[in-house]
């Protein structure tokens, strides 16, 4: 009867209480299941700050549940006193550890408070859930394959609704940039996040165990194909193809000495031809506006009049700037899109520039993090990229033929898509980005400290 008359007052909130009331139910009584609701929701969440609501830059429903998760999880450490050791002994835990603590510190002394204490609690609630939660679910490897569904089909609806929308728009360059609306904020982070669960969609149909459903999955692989071709996302597209030549080097064997000779050689060669290589490239004047694909790749490397690629370089060396201003502690966690426009040189500036801090952050993961964390800050996220790549590549090795062995390739694609997108752009600070990016590290380092019993049961159901 209440709701009945708060609805005639056109009051609608109440009717939300059943669902929150499930919610913290769920919290209490079977926590992997709000993770997987935390997962599902993800890429169909919405922004506060784009929906006009208030001006609040949150995700919902994801943000608030990871933040009530977040909770529960220190609640049941301060209740149990006791956490998994391997996990809180493993490098990559400690390498995490390492980056909160520093991003702490850098909140501590940042020039905006408010702002860095924001950043801090945001990837607090992130690796909460993802990481420390995700690890002692991820010990199963079914727990992964579900990750997998959950994440991917509501992603595939969202790039149908995003195809369609966009053909009603008749497949417009410019309408490729908020087409995905109120999903997701514009084309690069929508880009960026099909990119990455394409070699997802690929495990998918690469297990045995999911032959019956290869019609679903052929039919969400195109979808995601489609979605990341008229995403006009140009750093999807690269890291789609960087992916693809670290997946030659694995199976092709490929030896690290190789690799770094290889990449000491191209180094080498860009150090000694700089000059040559700068003016080639201020020859090309494709802009990235064009409707052709094939004009939109060549515009990739357009450094003389392309205005997305310039205010690139704007921001980075704003970033860069900054970075020298404070080079040890920053500006502190979140604070560049608010710092950086004093520092931006009258001979980068670009007709989309802005002082107004609502363009964009510093377009990278590794640039970003100098300006607002020092040099720290950006040491200790590189670390944790060295530390997946070293333990994924030796479980890669060690695992015998089978779908452990496959579920890590894709993993390990999957997250190279993310960090050759990262970078060129920055979205760790999104639900969409950061969930699976923690969610595939935590993967890795499940499998890792579970290998013999997984490879043991693996087998076992082979045998049967």
């Amino acid at each position: 009867m209440t709701n009945s008359a708060l609805i005639a007052l056109e009051q609608y909130w109440f009717s939300l209480v059943p669902f929150f009331l499930t919610i913290f139910i769920l919290a209490f009584s079977s926590l992997d299941k709000l993770l997987w609701i935390i997962v599902f929701s993800t890429p169909l969440s919405l922004n506060l700050e784009e929906l006009d609501i208030g001006g609040v830059g949150m995700f919902i429903p994801t943000e608030p549940l990871l933040f009530g998760m977040m909770l529960i999880f220190f609640l049941k450490l301060l209740y149990e006193k006791s956490y998994d050791k391997a996990v809180l002994k493993h490098p990559m835990t400690i390498a995490i550890f390492l980056s909160l603590a520093w991003i702490l510190i850098t909140t501590l002394t940042s020039t905006m408070p408010v702002v860095s204490i924001k950043f801090f609690l945001s990837r607090l609630w992130f690796l909460s859930a993802m990481f420390f939660i995700g690890t002692q679910l991820f010990k199963s490897v079914a727990n992964i394959r579900v990750f997998f569904w959950l994440y991917t089909i509501p992603l595939s609806i969202v790039a149908i609704f995003t195809f369609i929308h966009h053909g009603m728009n008749g497949f417009e360059e410019r309408a490729a940039h908020w087409v995905m609306q109120p999903f997701f904020k514009d084309h690069t982070v929508y880009g960026a996040v099909v990119a990455m669960m394409f070699p997802i969609v690929m495990c998918l149909l690469s297990l045995k165990r999911y032959n019956k459903y290869k019609p679903i999955l052929i039919a969400m692989l195109i979808v995601i194909s489609l979605g990341i071709v008229f995403s006009y996302g140009r750093a999807a597209w690269i890291s789609l193809v960087g992916a693809f030549l670290l997946s030659l080097i694995y199976k092709l064997k490929i030896k690290a000495s190789i690799i770094l000779s290889f990449g000491g050689l191209v180094l080498l060669f860009v150090f000694i031809f700089w000059s040559s290589i700068v003016g080639v490239l201020e020859e090309n004047e494709q802009d990235s506006t064009s409707e052709n694909l094939t004009e939109h790749v060549q515009s990739i490397t357009n450094i003389s009049t392309d205005a997305s690629n310039l205010e690139r370089i704007n921001r980075w060396n704003s970033a860069i700037e900054m970075f020298k201003r404070k080079p040890i502690l920053g500006w502190g966690p979140g604070t560049y899109a608010f710092q950086y426009a004093p520092f931006q040189s009258s001979d980068d500036i670009t007709i989309i520039s802005t002082n107004a801090g609502d363009g964009g952050n510093a377009h990278s993961e590794f640039i970003g993090p100098l300006a607002e964390q020092g040099i720290l800050g950006v040491l200790f996220f590189i670390l944790i990229i060295v530390v997946f790549y070293s333990k994924a590549s030796i479980l890669y090795n060690k695992l015998p033929e089978g779908e452990l062995r496959t579920i890590v390739f894709y993993i390990i694609l999957a997250f190279t898509t993310y960090i050759i997108n990262g970078t060129l752009n920055n979205f760790l600070d999104t639900d969409k980005a950061s969930v699976p990016f923690w969610a595939f590290i935590a993967m890795i380092v499940a499998i890792d400290l579970n290998s013999k019993k997984l490879i043991a049961k693996e087998t076992e159901q082979q045998e049967k």
